[in-house]
């Protein structure tokens, strides 16, 4: 089978297209002919090194295709079933092993290219929306990168959730991408300073919480948009990760609230993947949630789908057809 590896850290050039023998499932696993990829900063930071992942490895974090193969002890899918998944390395690949357990089956109406835009991001936005910070009617966010694949969905649950939202983008385009979608207010990040948007946008007193998956770049002005015990929720770097802060830093600016939180804490039980898999897929079918697909590349072409995501080139996700 065709499979994009990585041997060695580096920039998008070190990931290559090879011939890789088809892996057997054993114990607990199901075999996926995979249909789609979807293309995640999580991606690029193992790419990287940022993340550190054992060398060599297929990359990639979520798919979606058919089960070919079973192994023993395996319940939760049959063969023949339409499933996708997330939150495990090897997606970039003809096929994927992937524990049975991980897998969530797809409803009639959502199809491969749909449901590899939505598991990372949408249950990434899920999470962020409804549990680590659970917005509740009347709240006021900032979502950052509001155009990109997260923010996109972050925006449209914020709304579902009742919550203000001001979102930050780095073009006039994704300014209005991102008030299409529901934001009460929206600014071009590189023309308006986003603590100054903030602190209108909340009459003075500050925001409730910032969703920041930018990192390094707007991490420091980000705190002084919140409220006394506010909550900033640092969920990516994007610009770079932070640098070390004292904690006394939040006590100075109000009490404030600091996590960083990943997808694999927020579906850690086979029940909370399925409720937030399932959740977010039934308002993606409903029409109650939004997904674009901003790029689809072949999968030989995954170097340059990293090149544009990491230069802040797209909208919406990028997908890797397989």
């Amino acid at each position: 089978m065709r499979a994009v590896r990585v041997h060695d850290y580096g920039g998008p050039e070190v990931m290559r297209l090879e011939d890789v023998p088809r892996p057997e499932p054993g114990e607990g696993q199901a075999l996926l002919r995979l249909a789609v990829s979807g293309v995640n900063f999580i991606d690029i930071y193992q790419r990287l090194g940022q993340y550190k992942t054992p060398l060599p490895f297929t990359a990639g974090n979520e798919g979606a295709g058919e089960v070919v193969a079973i192994g023993s002890g395996v319940s939760e899918v049959r063969v023949g079933d339409r499933v996708a998944y997330a939150n495990i390395i090897g997606s970039y690949a003809e096929y994927a092993l992937v524990p049975a357990s991980r897998l969530v089956v797809l409803p009639e109406g959502v199809d491969y290219r749909l449901a590899a835009a939505t598991m990372l991001q949408g249950m990434t936005a899920h999470y962020l929306s409804h549990s680590t910070y659970p917005l509740k009617p009347g709240d006021a966010c900032l979502v950052h990168a509001a155009a990109g694949g997260v923010g996109q969905l972050l925006v449209q649950m914020a709304k579902h959730r009742g919550a203000r939202v001001l979102a930050t983008a780095g073009t006039e385009e994704k300014v209005a991408l991102a008030r299409a979608l529901g934001a009460d207010e929206a600014i071009n990040y590189t023309k308006q300073d986003f603590v100054e948007a903030a602190k209108r946008f909340s009459d003075g007193t500050g925001l409730q919480v910032v969703y920041d998956s930018v990192g390094r770049d707007t991490f420091d002005r980000s705190l002084d948009c919140l409220a006394a015990r506010g909550y900033m929720v640092l969920f990516g770097q994007a610009s770079g990760p932070v640098p070390p802060i004292s904690p006394q830093l939040l006590n100075a600016k109000g009490s404030l609230f600091l996590t960083r939180p990943t997808l694999g804490n927020y579906v850690a039980s086979r029940q909370e993947l399925v409720w937030r898999a399932s959740t977010v897929l039934e308002w993606v079918t409903s029409g109650a949630v939004k997904v674009d697909i901003g790029a689809e590349l072949p999968l030989a072409e995954a170097p340059e789908a990293h090149r544009r995501l990491a230069a802040r080139q797209t909208t919406g996700k990028v997908l890797l057809a397989i």
